[in-house]
């Protein structure tokens, strides 16, 4: 079963939220900045949940993930990289970009098709290698 972008996104930035707490925890950061950004974090997911489309703080917050917490940047989903763009996309090359311009093709082309979009399979599918078979 198909499940929606947004859901797909808000899913993973719950995944990054779990370790960010896991990072506190371990006593690993500031705890008043790391409380304070956790705070952010939060209203992020709630923005998100009521605006989709408002993806400036996600921007924001996702590329001070990596400056404030090294550490955990190859934790960090890729997927939402892309899904807040901007300053996001410099942590990407550019084959990756190309790679989710051909994911976002195909579930614009699904969507106008009326037809479900499976995230993770249509990602997996382009992953393959060119001589792989893609059915």
């Amino acid at each position: 079963m198909a499940i929606s972008y947004l859901d797909h996104h808000l899913a993973l930035l719950a995944h990054l939220r779990s370790i960010l707490v896991a990072l506190g925890e371990a006593e690993q950061v500031s705890d008043e900045s790391h409380a304070l950004f956790m705070e952010r974090f939060d209203e992020l997911l709630a923005a998100l949940r009521d605006s989709p489309e408002e993806r400036h703080l996600g921007q924001e917050l996702i590329c001070q993930v990596f400056q404030r917490y090294p550490q955990i940047a190859h934790l960090v989903p890729r997927d939402l990289l892309w899904f807040f763009g901007g300053d996001c996309l410099h942590f990407m090359p550019d084959e990756e970009i190309a790679l989710y311009q051909e994911l976002d093709e195909r579930r614009f082309e699904a969507e106008a098709r009326g037809e479900p979009f499976e995230w993770n399979r249509e990602k997996q599918l382009l992953a393959l290698p060119d001589d792989s078979s893609r059915h």
